[in-house]
């Protein structure tokens, strides 16, 4: 089993959830959790239609939560500028269709993330033998299906601009997904990570229930490249974060999430890479015929 990084209790942010069930982080930032997974909201409170962007899209089932939140928070009828996605895995897209569809909204994503967005691939199989948990041995039944928003896709531009979050650059953080990205915004130095680090041990149903926070890499029964991931959480160390939501856990500020970060990204290999699994002895790489599997 994995080794894990403590993280100080003074660096998790705690901050109740407000009447729309969002907990806001800045003034134009906020989450939400849906079960397993977290989705932002970004955008000032009342900014009426078009003025806000939903990064990622929950897990089925959310869709009136979302839904709910995003009226309460900008608006009622306030639909968003955009649907972000950081990647396309099944606990980021769950309602994705119908939201793009409901809100007539674009959705922008990484080009290398396109095949499982376009419903033309599906990723590679999550691999239930990297341990740690319930979780990871049962990830062969989560959905591998990809969705469809072919017509409403957008591929992120190579200048590393968010068209429709001025002030945001994305960053190519691979290894969990290959299109997989953050979101960063230098001005106040937030991090949107996604699933590239994570701040609790995704694989075990405990710590999925109580949100232990505890500074992890990637989740390890999706992950398929390990050198890129590791790279990846290395690249986000050094861009020094006040504040970090990750995709899974409770967000995470200050020297303690400096310090927790640095120390992943340094043992990385020993802290986070599985002792044994699919995608450490074969990993799958951009590009590779493995990347993506037949619909």
């Amino acid at each position: 089993m994995t080794q894990q990084i403590p993280i100080d209790p003074d660096s998790v942010d705690d901050a109740p959830a407000g009447p729309d069930g969002t907990h806001a982080l800045r003034s134009d930032l906020a989450y939400q959790r849906h079960a397993i997974v977290n989705v932002a909201y970004l955008g000032s409170p009342g900014a009426g239609d078009r003025g806000w962007v939903l990064v990622d899209a929950g897990i089925m089932g959310s869709r009136a939560a979302i839904e709910a939140a995003a009226a309460s928070r900008f608006g009622q009828g306030a639909r968003p500028a955009a649907i972000v996605l950081t990647h396309g895995h099944f606990d980021h897209v769950g309602v994705l269709e119908d939201l793009a569809e409901a809100w007539d909204a674009p959705v922008w994503a990484h080009p290398l993330e396109r095949p499982y967005l376009d419903g033309s691939a599906a990723y590679p199989a999550p691999d239930p033998g990297v341990g740690g948990g319930l979780v990871a041995r049962l990830s062969p039944l989560f959905p591998t299906s990809p969705v469809d928003v072919g017509a409403r896709l957008h591929l992120l531009p190579e200048d590393g601009s968010v068209p429709p979050l001025p002030g945001w650059r994305w960053l190519h953080t691979p290894g969990h997904s290959p299109g997989h990205v953050s979101l960063w915004r230098a001005a106040d130095r937030t991090l949107i990570a996604g699933d590239a680090f994570v701040a609790t041990a995704q694989e075990s149903v405990y710590a999925v229930a109580t949100q232990a926070p505890e500074m992890h890499g990637p989740p390890r029964y999706l992950t398929v490249d390990w050198d890129a991931a590791g790279r990846s959480v290395a690249a986000l160390a050094q861009l020094e974060p006040e504040l970090a939501l990750t995709g899974h856990g409770r967000p995470l500020r200050g020297p303690g999430l400096r310090r927790a970060l640095h120390d992943l990204a340094r043992d990385f290999a020993s802290v986070a890479v599985p002792a044994r699994g699919r995608y450490v002895e074969a990993p799958v790489r951009a590009g590779d015929p493995a990347a993506t599997r037949a619909p």
